[in-house]
């Protein structure tokens, strides 16, 4: 039994007390680049069908905002897996899923079922990808990302220490 109990004890503290932040921040850029590159896809194969409605931004065509919309998707979300700019390509999806929360509150778009839960509760969608990316922007991308290679490479080439140079990444 008092084998048990400290089985038990070990367990909780090695449940509470690890912390993987660099796998987990890792786990989450690949989950919201996969699920944010989706609608870049799905965009892209109905092209064609939707460019003529797609909402105009900034007195952009419809075409025009499409085309960025897909290159938003598709290239910011293949940059945050990767961990390449990674803070940086946070701000694009932030500023798109701001307007396509804006445009789905207002019911300016046509089909907002792609983008809510479901259709009695639109607007879910953006909200969750919004939360995503501001943390991915403050807690940026972790140690298994290229910005953090590249860091550790621009520092060993001027000759100086990682602890100095890297907080607690």
């Amino acid at each position: 039994m008092n084998r048990f109990k400290h089985l038990m004890m070990d367990l909780f503290v090695r449940c509470t007390g690890f912390t993987y932040s660099n796998m987990a921040r890792l786990f989450l850029r690949l989950f919201v680049g996969i699920m944010f590159m989706q609608f870049g896809i799905r965009h892209l194969v109905s092209y064609s069908t939707i460019c003529h409605s797609f909402p105009t931004i900034l007195g952009m065509s419809s075409e025009a905002c499409l085309i960025l919309m897909i290159i938003n998707e598709i290239l910011c979300s293949l940059l945050i897996m990767v961990g390449f700019l990674t803070r940086l390509s946070t701000i694009p999806p932030i500023l798109s899923m701001i307007a396509a929360e804006y445009y789905i509150l207002h019911d300016l778009l046509p089909d907002t079922s792609i983008y809510g839960i479901d259709s009695t509760q639109p607007g879910y969608l953006p909200i969750m990808f919004i939360g995503i990316y501001v943390f991915i922007l403050l807690a940026g991308p972790g140690k298994i990302s290229l910005d953090y290679f590249i860091s550790i490479f621009i520092i060993d080439r001027h000759g100086k220490d990682e602890k100095e140079e890297l907080e607690e990444v």
